[in-house]
């Protein structure tokens, strides 16, 4: 495996930086680009993404604009958006991957909202496959019952009251995440049920449409004891890829010899010789490992 630092520019003239991996000594069979979750830096995935080029795949990992290594020297004020994510940065590493691979596939895996903003960008036509973990907007009406009371005030009333102060959610001083723009925090604590809420008619037919337009098939993998991606949360987050075969699965942690899962734990790399490993037959082969565990 070989890793290699890369930057990249968004379509508005923002830097972007990550790093490109590559299987060594022998030709990719495909490329993957890794969108992070809110909130969590790429180098999260970096083990990920080294298994995955170990099993002759190159991958591009990156921040977007506001995160990790694409944070700017100062954060207070900035505006960056959870749509500027998906419009302008993940369109911008789809192209580099494209540009760098050119005649290979290349298959989005996306965490959390990761596997949600795809659908924003232009040029996701060029996606091949999708595998998504997690993957949702942030609606709180979908966490789970138990946990809504507390993720509520956690996200939906401290953070936007935190972001005010410091015009950036201090996340990383709390223990809750990376900082993240006060763009990104205000868009996520106020979430209504439908993300077009809001937007002026046209605006909103053309997100749908842009939506819509993705052909690439979905695996969408959920795990019972994540309170965020709950199977309602991911239900309404595949709707709007409307013109995708969308497959739903929900995993739980039996059935990966784990105690808990949650939201994060399956990017951890106790889980290469099991999770990980069965990824590959989605994204090589398109092939779903767990049919036994899909739901509606």
């Amino acid at each position: 495996m070989e890793e290699k630092r890369i930057s990249f520019t968004a379509a508005d003239g923002t830097p972007l930086h990550g790093y490109w991996w590559a299987p060594r000594g022998r030709r990719a069979k495909g490329v993957v680009v890794v969108n992070p979750a809110t909130g969590v830096a790429a180098r999260y995935y970096h083990r990920y993404a080294a298994f995955l080029a170990g099993h002759s795949f190159a991958v591009l990992t990156y921040d977007y604009r506001g995160i990790g290594l694409s944070r700017p020297l100062r954060l207070a004020g900035s505006g960056h958006t959870w749509t500027q994510w998906g419009e302008l940065d993940f369109a911008a590493a789809l192209e580099r991957a494209v540009f760098l691979e050119p005649a290979l596939p290349v298959m989005v895996v996306g965490h959390s909202i990761g596997g949600f903003l795809p659908g924003y960008a232009e040029n996701a036509g060029l996606v091949s496959r999708m595998l998504t973990v997690g993957a949702q907007y942030g609606y709180w009406g979908d966490y789970e019952r138990k946990a809504r009371p507390r993720l509520f005030l956690k996200w939906h009333v401290a953070m936007p009251a935190l972001t005010t102060v410091f015009g950036y959610f201090p996340g990383r001083r709390l223990g809750w995440l990376e900082d993240l723009p006060a763009g990104v925090a205000y868009e996520w604590a106020f979430r209504a049920a439908r993300v077009e809420k809001g937007l002026d008619p046209q605006d909103a037919l053309h997100l749908k449409q842009r939506f819509g337009a993705i052909t690439a098939p979905v695996l969408a993998i959920g795990c019972s004891d994540d309170p965020l991606a709950t199977r309602q949360a991911i239900r309404r987050a595949l709707s709007y890829y409307a013109g995708a075969r969308c497959t739903k699965v929900m995993l739980e942690p039996a059935d990966l010899a784990c105690e808990r899962i949650g939201h994060f734990d399956l990017f951890h790399d106790r889980h290469a010789a099991g999770f990980w490993l069965d990824t590959l037959l989605w994204l090589r082969d398109g092939i779903n490992p767990w049919p036994s565990k899909c739901f509606e």
